[in-house]
């Protein structure tokens, strides 16, 4: 199936030229005999690409004219992962003008017309099938990556405004995805060293053209440099927790967490701050669980839990607790809450 899809693909590259081809002259380009690309031309047709065909004398192979795209080479199943991925991306951010989520939206809203017509009945049923809910998190301009995407390719020096009111000149290494957040890997000429950026806190990244010869990288991957920088400061948890892994993959969703299956349940490693961001996770699961690492989390929550199964609630102190509680959420909200 591979070498039908690489024939079949390169077959689409010469015809997309807007050449015609004689069937000898391309049959011996594509390295196949007339019936195989015979076979191949039939299959591109059931694609819904128009491959018009002149037997005979003269005859020829040759794309259609008059359209702005063929449609998508895509099978069912990667036509379905195109529109998820497309409407997961699309809810990720606050769509602003030149955002990679803004582009997302337009994109997921035209792309069933350049797939194969038997394809598109079934977008336009999955489409009407889904609804996502808007994801909090920094969006980050289309532009900007595709410039630095480019500048990694060439191994070229980039220039650009940091939020910190710096300007930076880097030679950049790798585009990171991490939490709902993408970074740029970069060796910063000015600091001689390392660095990670926010590239949503990046701005007119220039490409200067010169380029540079790409240094070795102080850890096994990019992955592992930003993980490594962003939990310097935090602890390394190990907890088991009696509930299954769906479930606390869940209330784990914003922590980067590496969970594994036990017999009794489920094996968390991560790394936080504080206790306070463990129990805050864990409350909503409702299941018993034991903390392996660090001992002083451990410690603080099971002091928390001590002074919480010794606190006694009456009725007026439960009333006076909520309506405090809806006056404070007035507050926030500015107050008029209706």
């Amino acid at each position: 199936m591979a070498d039908v899809m690489r024939r079949v693909l390169a077959l689409l590259a010469a015809l997309q030229t807007g050449k015609a081809f004689a069937g000898d002259e391309l049959a011996a380009r594509l390295d196949v005999n007339p019936r195989t690309l015979r076979r191949d031309v039939d299959r591109l047709r059931g694609y819904g690409y128009p491959v018009e065909t002149q037997p005979g004398p003269g005859g020829y192979y040759r794309l259609a004219a008059g359209r702005a795209m063929p449609p998508l080479l895509l099978d069912d199943d990667e036509a379905i992962a195109t529109l998820l991925g497309l409407a997961t991306i699309a809810a990720i951010g606050s769509a602003s003008e030149g955002s990679v989520d803004d582009a997302a939206t337009r994109a997921y809203g035209k792309v069933d017309q350049y797939l194969p017509k038997r394809l598109r009945p079934q977008a336009v049923a999955l489409r009407e099938s889904l609804e996502t809910t808007a994801v909090s998190a920094p969006s980050t301009s289309a532009e900007t990556i595709s410039t630095l995407a480019d500048a990694i390719h060439h191994a070229q020096l980039v220039t650009f405004d940091y939020a910190d009111g710096s300007a930076r000149r880097v030679e950049p290494h790798r585009q990171i995805h991490l939490n709902l957040r993408w970074y740029l890997l970069a060796w910063d000429t000015g600091r001689a060293d390392w660095r990670t950026f926010r590239t949503d806190r990046i701005s007119n990244p220039r490409n200067t053209g010169r380029t540079f010869t790409p240094r070795p990288l102080p850890a096994e991957t990019g992955i592992d440099y930003l993980r490594q920088g962003l939990a310097r400061d935090q602890k390394r948890v190990v907890v088991t927790i009696k509930a299954p892994m769906t479930e606390v993959a869940d209330a784990f969703k914003y922590q980067d967490v590496e969970l594994t299956r036990t017999s009794g349940g489920t094996r968390a490693v991560l790394r936080l701050d504080s206790w306070h961001w463990l129990v805050l996770s864990l409350a909503p699961l409702d299941a018993d669980f034991t903390i392996h690492e660090p001992v002083e989390f451990r410690a603080a929550c099971a002091r928390f839990g001590a002074r919480l199964s010794e606190r006694r609630f009456d009725a007026d102190a439960e009333v006076d607790g909520l309506t405090q509680d809806v006056v404070g959420r007035e507050e926030v909200l500015g107050g008029d809450a209706e």
